[in-house]
């Protein structure tokens, strides 16, 4: 059964080989069950169900992918995408988490027929390189900047803006501790560097009663505070239209990224630089979007950590399947989840930063008509704590700096039509 669902001897792997990389896939992205419940649970939804949903929504996505796709990518909530949600969407533009969570669903929705009727690739080829690096970057210093809000180093300054919080505080020490952590075990090739982190400094947390014991395995919680609580009566207004098309960009441009590292990385790739059945792994991808926002999380995409599966021999869907079943297993260890303090997942938070920054090597920095345009977005998100007006603004000024710059030809249609509903979006709703 498993020969004729995943094609095993073809892709010249093996069950074996296909398991131990999707344990190596799960243990190097189960952070994300104690990040993403920390992070939307600010918005007032219970973090328990945030908890299940989000080991819901990662199992969907898991399956699909690896069922229907046949792809050794991992998938769960993002990490930006989350931050977007809480940060921007509920708590600077005053949504409720309902409405957030009817925007992700839309944003699911749309990227389904982009899917189906194939403008995706319209999409991602008519967005410059250097858009997508630099807002890769931009959603990096945005993570980092609320990590270190998180655990007391920087702190807000009526003078200053921002400045250096008392670095000695407990909360302030353990989120350092624990990039240091992941930092070296990283260097060090251990699997699973930032769960160990994150547990880690819990522990430690806990030996100085900083956290108060509750248990490590339990039945799984309610989901039913957050299950089919979107709300899509305030999705279809003209000021949500931003949030889904950032919902919808940064959901498309990580999922076109890690499928492209993946393939890469596994010899998926054709002759021609065509990724095979790439049209069922965008339909796997946004229909756990949806699904996902039924449960109660924010968008669910493809895992660049995939490429460490891969490296462990992962060539097919069955790597994607094994990592869903962790995640549903994961379910039982909610009491360890809820007992994880915010200075505990403030390293994890600075490590993708890290990743995601690293994207600005990809840029032109001797082309000034490319390089403004990234900074504009790579600043503009922490510095507006918005990750909608910092691509917003990157595709405004990439279009006017290359216009006044006499290289107008060289911006494509789609960059054009993007600019210009988010200048009438700033001009006529603000």
């Amino acid at each position: 059964m498993l020969e004729k669902l995943f094609k095993l001897k073809e892709n010249q792997t093996s069950v074996k080989t296909e398991i131990i990389a999707g344990l190596t896939t799960f243990l190097t992205m189960a952070y994300i069950i104690f990040v993403n419940p920390s992070i939307l649970s600010q918005t007032g939804m219970d973090q328990g169900a945030v908890f299940v949903a989000t080991c819901l929504a990662a199992a969907v996505g898991c399956f699909i992918m690896g069922l229907y796709a046949n792809y050794p990518v991992a998938q769960a909530p993002g990490m930006g995408l989350n931050a977007f949600f809480t940060y921007t969407v509920v708590m600077q533009m005053g949504y409720t988490w309902e409405v957030a969570l009817g925007a992700v669903f839309v944003s699911g929705v749309c990227f389904i027929l982009l899917s189906i009727f194939k403008i995706r690739a319209w999409i991602i080829n008519s967005i410059p390189i250097s858009l997508r690096s630099g807002i890769s970057a931009g959603i990096g210093l945005f993570l980092a900047l609320i990590a270190l809000k998180g655990c007391g180093i920087v702190v807000g300054n009526a003078a200053t803006i921002i400045s250096l919080g008392d670095i000695t505080t407990f909360q302030a020490v353990m989120g350092a501790l624990g990039f240091f952590f992941i930092v070296a075990l990283t260097h060090h090739k251990i699997k699973g560097a930032v769960v160990i982190s994150i547990l880690a400094v819990t522990v430690i947390g806990l030996v100085c009663g900083q956290i108060k014991y509750t248990g490590f395995v339990s039945m799984p919680p309610s989901i039913a505070p957050t299950f089919l609580a979107l709300d899509l009566s305030g999705v279809f207004t003209l000021s949500m239209i931003s949030v889904i098309f950032a919902f919808l960009f940064v959901d498309l441009f990580d999922t076109a990224g890690t499928l492209m590292a993946v393939a890469t990385e596994s010899g998926m790739v054709d002759k021609n630089g065509r990724i095979p059945r790439m049209g069922r792994a965008l339909i796997a991808d946004s229909t756990a979007t949806a699904v996902g926002a039924l449960f109660g999380t924010s968008n669910t995409t493809s895992y660049v950590e995939s490429t460490a599966g891969v490296a462990e021999g992962g060539r097919t869907g069955l790597t994607a399947v094994t990592v869903g079943v962790l995640f549903l297993l994961a379910l039982f260890f909610a009491p360890l989840a809820g007992m994880v303090p915010a200075y505990a997942t403030a390293g994890a938070l600075l490590y993708v930063a890290i990743l995601m920054i690293s994207g600005l090597a990809k840029v032109d920095w001797k082309d000034l008509t490319e390089a403004a345009p990234v900074m504009v977005v790579s600043l503009m998100m922490p510095f507006t704590y918005s990750i909608a007006n910092g691509i917003a603004l990157g595709f405004i000024s990439y279009a006017v700096i290359k216009l006044l710059s006499g290289r107008a030809k060289e911006v494509n249609i789609g960059v054009w039509i993007i600019a210009l509903i988010f200048l009438a979006k700033f001009i006529f709703l603000g």
